[in-house]
């Protein structure tokens, strides 16, 4: 019988291991789709300014995001979430749905999308930050430095562009980096004990009290002027930004984890560039794929750190 056990323990490992390595390779798979996405927000959300006034564009894609997750909880018949999980998703829903599009929606109007691409690519940092503060851990010294590194560089940036002081397009951007930390960190952390999907769909849900009576009022003080570029930037902020994408990123951080599933935002800053040349025809500065790459070397060196 030792004989048969010795025999099966190798096989069970292998078995094991196999399944890992399918889970990890589909989280890393789902995490790289979640930013591809997301990489299209800006262009889509400067495509809705050209019909919906801020408050109304970040307000209805809320409300559409809102409804599509409706549909999807009571289709697949979802319980309530658990008592221990609501702070985590009102987090989700402050940072997530509510304080980040409203802020770079801003930043957008007030900016152009390749300078707050460049400013959010700080994001994975400022998450991985927010996460090892969450959960109490020491990294090592050379990951304070390169993310200190990263916030100077960015910093550096801004400063640049707005010849010597911070523009409000900035303050705006910093302002939304801070909460939609939070809400991926919490996001990424209840992903692990609620399937990704659910996580962001209660978050918007949560948000809707707040979205429903803001459009209306957003709608009667804003002008509205539909066109294929508005219609179509909204559709996918409502459908993909503010929920489909959030359904992938979430489903791969919690397979994969924060820390490893942020290593693919490094790519996120420099696709939204491209997609703001090509679909908006932004002309870009030498500075601004020169920070991101910059940017990018400072996350992997955080990510390298934690280990």
């Amino acid at each position: 019988m030792r004989a048969q056990d010795s025999a099966i323990r190798p096989t069970a490992i292998a078995v094991g291991a196999q399944a890992t390595s399918s889970s990890t390779t589909v989280g890393s798979l789902l995490a790289a789709s979640g930013v591809f996405a997301f990489s299209f927000s800006f262009p889509a959300t400067a495509w809705a300014l050209q019909g919906f006034g801020p408050w109304s564009s970040t307000a209805l894609r809320g409300l559409l995001a809102a409804v599509t997750a409706a549909v999807c909880l009571l289709a697949a018949r979802a319980p309530l979430p658990a008592r221990r999980h609501w702070p985590g998703l009102l987090a989700v829903a402050g940072g997530c749905v509510l304080g980040f599009p409203l802020l770079t929606t801003f930043a957008v109007q007030a900016s152009s999308t390749a300078h707050t691409a460049v400013v959010v690519g700080l994001l994975p940092l400022c998450t991985a930050v927010v996460a090892t503060v969450r959960t109490g851990a020491r990294p090592p010294r050379a990951f304070w430095v390169a993310a200190l590194a990263g916030a100077a560089v960015v910093l550096a940036f801004t400063l640049q562009q707005s010849h010597g002081s911070f523009s409000t397009a900035d303050l705006f951007l910093f302002a939304a980096l801070a909460v939609c930390a939070v809400g991926y960190a919490e996001g990424g952390r209840l992903a692990k004990e609620l399937p990704g999907w659910q996580v962001i769909a209660w978050g918007v849900l949560i948000a809707l009290p707040v979205m429903l009576p803001a459009a209306l009022l957003a709608l009667a003080a804003e002008p509205v002027h539909l066109g294929w570029h508005a219609v179509t930037g909204l559709a996918y902020q409502g459908l993909v930004s503010q929920f489909g994408g959030f359904v992938v990123w979430y489903r791969g951080m919690g397979q994969i984890g924060v820390p490893k599933a942020s290593q693919f935002q490094l790519a996120q800053p420099l696709l939204t560039l491209v997609w703001a040349t090509v679909l908006l025809g932004e002309h870009l500065t030498p500075a601004a794929p020169l920070t991101a790459v910059a940017v990018l070397g400072c996350i992997a060196a955080t990510q390298r750190a934690r280990g």
